[in-house]
């Protein structure tokens, strides 16, 4: 009975790596400065999270098709610590022009994401879409 119970669990184990992280999907960030959002698709990228633009929308929430950064990646390198939690990442600011280290944490459907250099940081949450 042992042995099974043994088995059972080293199979669940190897079985975590076939599913997807739980912080994958659509994700629209806050109105920036001009009243916009984006739609950032955060995926898996080897064993790291990584997230590009996919979509950009005005105030009114009229598509952008014609915004200069669609398809642009903003997340890579974000590690799964557990938790929710994530961290030794980069986020790319399409407002700044600037990349800084970051940080994310799961709730549910929201994410709060942070961009830091050195003691300051800057953050949005963002709220699933899919």
């Amino acid at each position: 009975m042992r042995k099974l119970g043994m088995m059972i669990g080293a199979l669940c184990l190897s079985a975590g790596a076939a599913f997807a992280d739980p912080v994958e999907g659509t994700w629209k960030t806050e109105p920036g400065d001009t009243g916009g959002y984006l739609h950032v698709n955060v995926y898996g990228c080897g064993d790291a999270i990584c997230g590009v633009i996919r979509n950009a929308y005005d105030k009114s929430g009229a598509a952008q098709p014609g915004y200069e950064h669609l398809n642009k990646r903003m997340l890579w390198d974000m590690q799964a610590e557990g938790g929710g939690q994530y961290g030794d990442g980069k986020i790319w600011a399409p407002d700044r022009g600037k990349t800084y280290n970051s940080k994310m944490s799961l709730n549910g459907n929201t994410l709060t994401v942070e961009g830091c250099v050195a003691v300051f940081c800057r953050g949005q949450t963002w709220t699933r879409v899919q």
